[in-house]
């Protein structure tokens, strides 16, 4: 019986992982325009860790993380997200002390022990962002501006930005003692997991899918309602950034996110295309997590995009990499020769492929479609002795006699 993959742990094959490059190179040129640096942190950190920033009494911590106890006798966890391990890193190498105001950038794999569904996994990707030490609204509309236009830049414009401010530790208490209040009388219409998050964090009930408690908390208060000054003007600010240019957005007052860090501002990108994982990217500010870790009192925001619903959006269209040219031979001699200007093509970066066994011509010029080739060639004795041969444009058949010689394929095909 042959092995197959773990349930929820799955294969990137050839075709997908042509989709994900593309992902991936457009967010490092849009991050690295907005002046973002990249930082690798491993996928395994200490329990601690996740327990301390995202919060004992969140979903994630009490039923999601992978967590064991290695060899020696330390409790470490597979990282179910990324802010934690980089806001650890910042503090561990005192990047602070470089400069407060760093913008750091990551891709990788988290893992979540969840019901593996369309668009999430037990192993997924994702790609986040990060700004440490500003306070500033405009840090939050840049952050939210970039993010808007990485996904223009991939080329989806449906998803929809949704902002919100949760408040800070100041105004925040008196939020949910009045959503507390509310649903009070409403407790038995909720489902068995927010019936627990009432005593242990109320909040999340409003993020709830379940048709019941979507219901039962229509009305509940807004935590808009409930902002200090401060954090009123804050996120005045953020609008007033966005209006400025002319980003659009809702405000969606029963956005609460999952993880305890967050404060202020808090937003997604939604779309409607995944069913009910509508969102694709989500995020905020987390101005108290970095001295919450051991850090200095320095201010964050960030977000994190789902590589897997993003892939998803992008249907089916084509990311593969055809080759410029396929070269076809008549016999071993000439496959000796093709096999030379092969090597001097690739060095100076034209794609070439060519028949290695010795099929027919027939065999060859078939795989040249597979293959989705630009030009092809065939070698034979007259085009060796002559050095020239007849290139076929393949999308119309149209063909060019040139010299077989690198730089006079290369200007060819430019």
């Amino acid at each position: 019986m042959s092995i197959t993959a773990i349930k929820g742990f799955n294969d990137i094959l050839p075709a997908e992982s042509d989709r994900w490059q593309y992902i991936e190179q457009t967010a490092r040129r849009v991050f690295e325009l907005n002046g973002f640096s990249e930082i690798r942190v491993p996928i395994m950190e200490k329990t601690e860790l996740f327990r301390r920033s995202i919060g004992d009494a969140t979903d994630i911590v009490e039923k999601e993380m992978y967590t064991f106890t290695d060899k020696g006798e330390n409790s470490v966890t597979l990282r179910p997200e990324g802010t934690a391990s980089v806001m650890r890193a910042f503090i561990e190498h005192k990047l602070y002390a470089q400069d407060p105001v760093a913008k750091l950038y990551y891709l990788g794999p988290m893992f979540r022990y969840e019901r593996p569904q369309k668009g999430r996994y037990r192993q997924f990707h994702q790609i986040g962002a990060e700004i440490t030490g500003v306070n500033a609204p405009l840090a939050d509309a840049q952050v939210l501006n970039m993010l808007v236009q990485l996904f223009r830049e991939i080329g989806l414009d449906e998803p929809s930005l949704q902002i919100n401010s949760l408040g800070c530790p100041d105004c925040r208490p008196a939020y949910r003692a009045s959503l507390v209040a509310f649903m009070e009388e409403r407790l038995d219409r909720l489902c068995e997991d927010c019936r627990r998050r009432f005593t242990t964090n109320p909040l999340r009930i409003l993020d709830c899918k379940v048709p019941g408690c979507i219901e039962a908390t229509v009305g509940a208060p807004s935590v808009l309602d409930h902002l200090c000054g401060d954090c009123d003007d804050h996120f005045a600010g953020v609008k007033g950034y966005l209006d400025s240019t002319a980003t659009p957005y809702s405000i969606n007052h029963r956005m609460v996110r999952g993880l305890d860090y967050y404060t202020r501002t808090t937003f997604e990108l939604v779309t409607g295309l995944l069913g009910s994982q509508s969102a694709v990217a989500a995020g905020g500010r987390y101005d108290g997590l970095i001295s919450q870790l051991g850090g200095p009192a320095i201010p964050g925001i960030g977000f994190a995009i789902g590589f897997e619903r993003v892939a998803l959006l992008l249907g089916d269209k084509d990311f593969s990499r055809q080759p410029d040219l396929f070269i076809a031979t008549m016999g071993v001699g000439e496959r000796d020769f093709a096999f030379r200007l092969m090597h001097d093509l690739l060095r100076s970066g034209v794609r070439v492929e060519m028949e290695y066994e010795g099929k027919s011509l027939k065999s060859q010029m078939r795989r040249a479609d597979k293959l989705g080739a630009r030009y092809s060639v065939v070698i034979g004795e007259n085009e060796v002795a002559s050095g020239k041969a007849a290139f076929k444009r393949m999308k119309d058949g149209e063909q060019i006699e040139v010299p077989l010689k690198c730089e006079d394929i290369k200007k060819m095909m430019e």
